[in-house]
């Protein structure tokens, strides 16, 4: 097959990758000319995704992937175009379609007979049917279920590790007709394959859903539970905390029984996924009342960890805090939605001197995003640890010298490390 893949990111460039990987031929479009020359020279425009590097330059020097910035060279006669290209939410949680927009006009300009479109955006419940196929019929000319066939598909892998969860996922789609559903389990077997799972209630492999609006939702559904769940722990973690319980070893003993399946709480939750598609389950369904109440149980915990310090400090005016992790979790560096921005904000507002260290981030990248880098060895009276990376585990006293508290959002530091400094986690 000859596919296309709109928006070559963290997630289209492995998706790319693979089905080159499968014995096809695959053309990556991009709007950043950079990302398609380091693409076309086999080279990962970003860090951090097991097996890229190597499949990437595999699959580029057998002529298996390139890349360009053209619509019209890229898609006219295509078996499949995937696109996976960002939506945005705003701060009251209604979607910007903007660059989708944009991307599904330069397709259909371009669309051709045959064709098979499919969405893994995750998106609002109803856009595959009431948005995307009149803007595709409209800007081609065709006619969806006759001339081509469009479906959505929702990636369900997170980055550093997406083409393990490739293997591991079933992969969910969802059509606007029969016929629609047969071609994409016929494109999604013949790209991906699948790890046995007993665990499951049926193989591993391609699931029709039946409808593009279950595969919308089933997407909205299995993140929004996430946050429902880590904004239960974290409402269990603050009132554990108020009256002396380790939350930690409540969770370990709920989760013994096999029905209980509470997540960990946390100084914040981050990153592309769960602070986002729970606002667009809310723009379909604004009564849901349980989910607005976990997303601003979620959003309000780095204020809560500030607190924290402030209780054990004191008055953080002047104050020189460090903030450890501005990566929203631990081992990947990005920052969407990370609770580094709010935690900055709060120790901001009470006066403190805030500076911020990543090992992931260079000084200049940290200043870059308006966060004051830290110089190592420079004295500091308190801590807040924000992101969960695996050389936290190794700190001391001895790293942050001068340091009187410290806050871990995320259990990662070893007290018995931090001799004589009050040592604090959210949740005991």
């Amino acid at each position: 097959m000859k596919i296309v893949v709109v928006a070559l990111g963290k997630i289209g460039l492995p998706l790319a990758v693979q089905f080159a990987g499968s014995g096809h031929e695959v053309v990556g479009v991009d709007v950043n000319p950079a990302v398609v020359d380091l693409v076309n020279a086999g080279t990962e425009p970003f860090p951090g995704e097991a097996e890229l590097a190597e499949r990437l330059a595999d699959v580029v020097s057998r002529g298996a992937l390139r890349a360009t910035t053209d619509y019209g060279e890229a898609v006219p006669g295509a078996d499949a175009v995937v696109l996976v290209v960002p939506l945005f939410v705003d701060g009251d949680g209604v979607p910007d379609f903007g660059w989708m927009d944009a991307a599904t006009r330069s397709l259909a300009e371009h669309l051709t007979p045959g064709t098979l479109v499919s969405y893994e955006t995750t998106l609002p419940v109803g856009t595959t049917r009431t948005r995307w196929k009149p803007m595709l019929e409209e800007g081609s000319g065709l006619t969806e279920g006759t001339d081509f066939h469009l479906v959505f598909s929702p990636e369900r892998v997170l980055t550093g590790r997406v083409f393990a969860d490739l293997r591991t996922y079933p992969k969910l789609v969802g059509a606007l007709s029969p016929e629609g559903a047969r071609r994409a389990t016929e494109f999604y077997q013949a790209v991906l394959q699948f790890d046995d799972r007993t665990d499951l209630p049926r193989p591993n492999g391609v699931w029709d859903l039946g409808s593009a609006e279950a595969a919308e939702m089933a997407k909205l559904a299995e993140t929004t539970y996430r946050d429902v769940n880590i904004g239960l722990a974290n409402q269990f973690a603050r009132f554990a905390g108020a009256h002396g319980i380790d939350v930690q070893q409540v969770i370990e003993a709920c989760n013994s029984q096999p029905y209980s399946h509470i997540h960990q709480p946390g100084i914040a939750v981050g990153g592309h996924c769960i602070p986002v598609y729970p606002r667009l389950y809310l723009w379909n369904d604004p009564d849901a009342t349980v989910v607005r109440a976990a997303r601003e149980a979620n959003a309000g915990m780095p204020e809560h960890a500030v607190t924290l310090l402030a209780d054990a400090y004191g008055d953080l005016t002047g104050a020189r805090v460090l903030v450890l992790g501005a990566s929203y979790r631990g081992g990947v560096k990005e920052t969407a939605f990370s609770g580094v921005f709010p935690t900055v904000a709060a120790l901001r507002s009470r006066g403190a001197q805030v500076t911020v260290s990543d090992p992931m981030y260079s000084s200049d990248e940290l200043a870059a995003l308006d966060l004051p880098p830290h110089t190592d060895g420079d004295p500091v009276d308190a801590v807040v640890v924000q992101a969960d990376h695996a050389s936290y585990r190794d700190l001391s006293a001895e790293d942050l010298p001068g340091v009187k508290v410290v806050v871990d959002g995320r259990r990662v530091t070893d007290p018995a490390r931090f001799p004589g400094v009050v040592h604090r986690v959210i949740g005991a």
